[in-house]
C-alpha cells in the first residue's frame, strides 16, 4: 500500500468513527470497537490518525459488520419476499456511514458521478455522492418536460412488461467515472438498466453497490454487464 492509499484507508476510518460518535458515547464505542477510549477522542477530533492496521479494522470489520447490524435490524422480509427498507432509506445519519465501507469493500476510486434509479436509491445516492465529492445522478421513468436531450434504457422484464428509465444527457460526460448504486439488488435487471445508460454515455463504470443483495441473481447479472467490482452490504436468502 504506498502512502496516499494508506492516508486514504485512515480517513475513512476517522469517517466511520465520527459517524458511531454522533449517537454514541466514546466509552461505548471502544466496547464496540476494542479500541481505547482515550485514542478514539484522538481521532475523532483529529488530533491523530490511526494506524494502516487500526483503520483497516475499523473499516472493514467494525464499520462493515456494525452496519451490517443494524441494516439487519431495521428492514422486515414478508411470506412472500418481498422487503421493507424504509428504515434505511429514510435515516441519512445511517446512510452516511455507507461510503468509506463501500469504497474499501469494492476498492475503487473517488467517482465523477454517482448513479442510481428513481426514488428509493436516491438517499444512499446522496450520501454516496456527497462522501466521494461527485455528481449525484437518477435516471427515472418519465422524461422531465424542460429537458431536450436524454439518454434511455429499456428493458423487457421476464413479465414481459417494458420498462424504460430516461437520464438527462448532460447528467454524465464521456470519459467520466460512474458509481451506480441502489438500495436493493433482487433480479439485476435495474442494475442493468443503468449499466445502459452509463455505457450510452461513454462513461466508465467505476463499480457496482447495494444495500441489500436478495439472493445471488441480481449480483450474477450485474457481473456478466461489466468488469468492475459489484458487491453489497448484506445478502439475503
Amino acid at each position: 500500500m504506498n502512502r496516499s492509499e494508506k492516508a486514504a484507508l485512515q480517513l475513512r476510518a476517522v469517517d466511520v468513527l465520527r459517524t458511531l460518535k454522533e449517537t454514541r458515547t466514546y466509552e461505548e464505542l471502544a466496547a464496540e470497537t476494542g479500541l481505547p477510549a482515550g485514542d478514539l477522542n484522538r481521532y475523532v477530533n483529529g488530533h491523530v490518525l490511526p494506524s494502516e492496521a487500526r483503520a483497516r479494522d475499523v473499516v472493514e470489520g467494525v464499520g462493515e459488520t456494525l452496519l451490517a447490524e443494524e441494516l439487519d435490524a431495521r428492514i422486515a422480509v414478508d411470506d412472500e419476499g418481498y422487503v421493507d427498507n424504509s428504515r434505511v432509506v429514510f435515516d441519512q445519519s445511517l446512510l452516511s456511514l455507507v461510503p468509506p465501507v463501500a469504497a474499501e469493500k469494492l476498492d475503487i476510486e473517488p467517482p465523477d458521478a454517482v448513479l442510481t434509479a428513481a426514488t428509493d436509491g436516491i438517499t444512499l445516492a446522496a450520501a454516496m455522492a456527497r462522501y466521494f465529492g461527485a455528481r449525484c445522478a437518477y435516471a427515472k421513468k418519465s422524461r422531465e418536460t424542460a429537458v431536450e436531450e436524454f439518454i434511455e434504457a429499456r428493458q423487457r422484464l421476464s413479465s414481459g412488461i417494458e420498462i424504460d428509465y430516461y437520464l438527462p444527457a448532460n447528467a454524465i460526460e464521456s470519459g467520466e467515472s460512474v458509481l451506480v448504486v441502489d438500495d436493493l439488488i433482487r433480479s439485476g435487471e435495474t442494475q442493468e438498466l443503468l449499466l445502459d445508460i452509463a455505457k450510452s454515455a461513454d462513461a466508465e463504470v467505476a463499480g457496482v453497490f447495494a444495500l441489500i443483495a436478495v439472493g445471488d441473481e441480481g449480483i450474477d447479472r450485474a457481473k456478466r454487464h461489466t468488469d468492475a467490482p459489484v458487491g453489497a452490504l448484506i445478502e439475503l436468502d
